[in-house]
């Protein structure tokens, strides 16, 4: 619902940066400036804010422009206290992100961003949902491709399989069936970030290997006991299957949004994810090279002298992607099987129309801001979920204007 008494609806934050740039050429096309949605773009550098907004053509002219540093807590501070929402870019989150959350946090002000790092989203639920609760400030992380498409899609099969059938799925497998679209420059930057947090502190290892480490505190137990690792035969579907590399964020996002909606599913509910690689021999063999490289990537990150040349010659650097030709030309399209009590099965398709990374990521990172902004939304505040915080609203958002689709195969 529109609140007046604040100068901005959406402030988008590193919006020079490539995906910030992204999200500010979507909000101008789709929501104009000083229309239905009142924003502006912040960031370091004025210069380059000018630039955007030239970039962006006689429709932007009137875009307003606030000078912001991340990492000062009194700028960020009064970011927050002018607009409803903050949205941010500016990763890896935990090197840059944590001064606005906590500004967001105390001020009241709803929040998104594209977060992929389990441990600083640990860190950000034990510093902040509590005074965020108070304030009534949504602190939503991982509103891209990490972790809409799922998080959302669990809500969604869940919902259905109650309307259809009377139950709640005890189990919930998500595979991706095919994907075209480029690494992100920023997850990259946020995974070797976390690699080095990792090596260096004991308890950012322990976090990212508990299943449910960003459940409350005192509830971070359940049946799952890891994500995949190898190669596997899913008997449901009749596939091989290997490791998805971002399943280690966007498992414990769904578990956590199951915790806030007061666990709905049951205390059983089991959630896993991998990608489906097909039949036979080709389809084992197709698993067996994934794992091998993703083995490999994940081998040569753990040590400082290897993740340095990764860094330096291999992986895409940050603020960097692909062009638009390549961005509309890619795709997702991923599957869930949901099971039954009874042992029936209901299964549903999620598809996306552009590369997963960088177009359809800044979509569903807009339109999370829009929603947060602008729709009547009935969750409490608190550090959240997508699901947990606006699935239904969100969701409509997403497939009339960003190009999602959520839908029942059976």
């Amino acid at each position: 619902m529109k609140d007046d008494r604040r100068e901005f609806d959406v402030i988008v934050l590193g919006a020079t940066g490539f995906t910030g740039a992204l999200v500010a050429e979507y909000l101008c096309s789709r929501y104009g400036v000083g229309d239905s949605l009142r924003w502006a773009a912040a960031g370091r550098n004025e210069q380059k804010l000018a630039a955007l907004r030239e970039s962006l053509g006689s429709r932007a002219t009137a875009l307003p422009l606030v000078a912001a540093d991340t990492l000062d807590a009194g700028s960020m501070r009064q970011l927050a206290e002018r607009t409803r929402v903050v949205l941010t870019t500016v990763g890896p989150y935990a090197r840059y992100g944590s001064e606005v959350v906590a500004a967001c946090a105390e001020s009241g002000t709803h929040y998104c961003d594209l977060a992929g790092e389990v441990q600083w989203i640990r860190r950000m639920i034990d510093a902040h949902h509590d005074s965020a609760r108070r304030s009534g400030a949504r602190v939503v992380h991982c509103c891209g491709f990490d972790s809409i498409p799922m998080d959302i899609g669990a809500w969604f099969l869940q919902k259905e399989a109650r309307e259809r059938y009377g139950a709640y799925c005890d189990s919930i497998v998500l595979l991706v069936k095919a994907m075209k679209g480029g690494a992100s420059g920023g997850t990259m930057a946020s995974m070797m970030n976390l690699m080095r947090e990792a090596r260096a502190d004991r308890e950012v290892a322990r976090v990212l290997a508990r299943p449910y480490s960003l459940n409350p505190e005192g509830e971070q137990r359940g049946p799952d006991r890891g994500d995949q690792r190898g190669i596997r035969f899913d008997a449901d579907v009749q596939s091989w299957t290997a490791p998805f590399i971002m399943a280690s964020v966007n498992t414990r996002v769904v578990r956590r949004s199951h915790a806030l909606l007061g666990y709905p599913w049951g205390d059983g509910f089991r959630y896993h994810e991998a990608i489906r690689t097909g039949r036979g021999p080709g389809g084992w063999f197709r698993s067996a090279m994934i794992t091998a490289g993703l083995g490999g990537l994940v081998g040569l990150a753990s040590f400082g002298w290897s993740r340095s040349l990764l860094e330096r010659f291999v992986l895409p650097k940050p603020g960097t992607g692909p062009d638009a030709k390549a961005r509309e030309s890619g795709f997702f399209n991923l599957q869930q099987t949901g099971k039954l009590p009874d042992g029936r099965h209901i299964r549903s398709r999620i598809t996306g129309d552009r590369d997963p990374g960088y177009g359809s990521t800044s979509k569903m990172l807009a339109e999370s801001a829009v929603c947060l902004a602008l729709d009547d939304l009935d969750s409490e505040g608190g550090v959240l979920t997508p699901a947990a915080a606006m699935a239904a609203p969100l969701i409509a958002r997403l497939q009339a204007n960003a190009g999602l689709s959520f839908e029942i195969c059976d």
